[in-house]
């Protein structure tokens, strides 16, 4: 189907199916139903089966229409993408529906505090003891951990196998005993990050996805989508975080419109676009800095790095060449780097007042605070540097 057919054959669904009176949960079913929740995914899993660009032409059509966005958070982000891959259909029909209908929200449990960017060393442990394996250990910088049913786990099966194999990926159940969540605050004053401590918790035989032991490739397909998602630049839509402990989902999506903000789950820091560069511009008209010829170089540079880091984004979404999803998260970095300077340099030492958060939009405080952030997460820049030269380009490997 061309663009134009489907930006039109979605304009007659929302006709019929875009009400403000629906609940969130409606709503978020019958975007499932239809296959635009993730248009991206395969047909088998659910979606749609479009290409970059495809999912831009429906969030352009949602946003126009002034509708409330699909699930957003690390459910749709990385776990449907990897279940659709590695999931047997079976285990695609039970965790990846409630993914696109917003009933579960998922948490990402593989970095450990001495397993942060170099995965291979994960030590959470699990023993089989009949059809459950037993979870021992400790996850951290767990996003959204406080408000997941479920959680993306690497755990280590097999203790003798070298560092990279013996590794196994579950589809994990999070309201359990033996699961203890807590919240890490931030200087930004937010606790988007969680530690998660596994005390004999259980997860079902029936729940490994991917080969036993075989977690490492499985891991590597959730590690390149979320490369390739943080540095991707979206249509913003208004959005709700999923899952039951958030709340939301019994809730009028026209009540929820009226407080909601374009992104504003706790993933809305992941990206940056030309309406924040039209922020900056309204910024530096409001402090008398619109003709400054530096200033004016600052902004266009700004709009060009946004052009730059959508084109890397799409191509690292619609082809699987390597090295792009690295560069995607790169770039992604050096935006926020270079948004935060250009903010900084317009309002000069207003920068350094920090308010009780944005109303509309970021305000430059508080991007200065969060802009370290995208460098580490995700896989550091340093390790993107390294899996570029080593991987791709066959450079010798840094010595350990």
């Amino acid at each position: 189907m061309n663009h134009t057919d489907l930006r039109s054959s979605l304009e007659q669904w929302l006709d019929v199916n875009w009400d403000p009176m629906l609940s969130l949960r409606e709503w978020w079913s019958r975007l499932a139903g239809a296959g635009y929740a993730m248009a991206g995914l395969d047909p088998t899993a659910g979606g749609l089966g479009l290409d970059g660009d495809g999912v831009t032409v429906v969030r352009r059509a949602l946003a126009d229409r002034g509708c409330m966005g699909p699930p957003g958070g690390i459910g749709t982000m990385l776990a449907a993408p990897t279940l659709a891959v590695h999931g047997t259909q079976a285990q695609i029909a039970r965790y990846v529906r409630p993914i696109l209908t917003g009933e579960s929200a998922w948490c990402q449990l593989f970095s450990e505090p001495n397993a942060g960017s170099d995965l291979a060393s994960v030590q959470t442990r699990a023993v089989q003891d009949g059809d459950d394996w037993v979870i021992t250990g400790q996850k951290v910088w767990t996003s959204g951990g406080h408000l997941a049913d479920m959680g993306m786990l690497l755990a280590r099966t097999n203790p003798d196998e070298p560092a990279h194999r013996g590794i196994s990926w579950f589809a994990f159940p999070m309201d359990q005993a033996g699961v203890e969540i807590r919240p890490l605050r931030e200087m930004t004053g937010d606790a988007v990050f969680n530690e998660v401590f596994l005390d004999e918790a259980r997860v079902s035989n029936d729940a490994l996805i991917g080969p036993l032991h075989g977690g490492w490739k499985v891991a590597g397909t959730t590690l390149s989508v979320e490369r390739t998602s943080l540095g991707a630049a979206k249509v913003d839509l208004p959005a709700e975080s999923p899952g039951e402990i958030a709340g939301q989902l019994d809730r009028r999506v026209g009540e929820l419109l009226e407080s909601s903000e374009a992104g504003e789950d706790f993933l809305s820091g992941t990206h940056l676009g030309q309406e924040d560069v039209d922020l900056w511009i309204e910024l530096a008209r409001r402090h008398g800095r619109n003709d400054d010829p530096v200033i004016r170089q600052r902004l266009a540079h700004l709009s060009t790095l946004v052009s730059i880091n959508w084109w890397t984004a799409q191509r690292a979404a619609d082809a699987d060449v390597p090295g792009d999803a690295n560069l995607a998260k790169l770039a992604m970095s050096e935006l926020f780097r270079e948004f935060r300077s250009a903010g900084c340099d317009i309002v000069g030492a207003e920068a350094m007042i920090a308010g009780p958060g944005r109303e509309h939009g970021w305000t430059v405080p508080d991007l200065t605070l969060f802009s370290p952030a995208p460098s580490i997460y995700g896989g550091t820049d340093q390790i993107q540097r390294n899996i570029i030269g080593e991987r791709v380009l066959g450079l010798p490997r840094e010595p350990r």
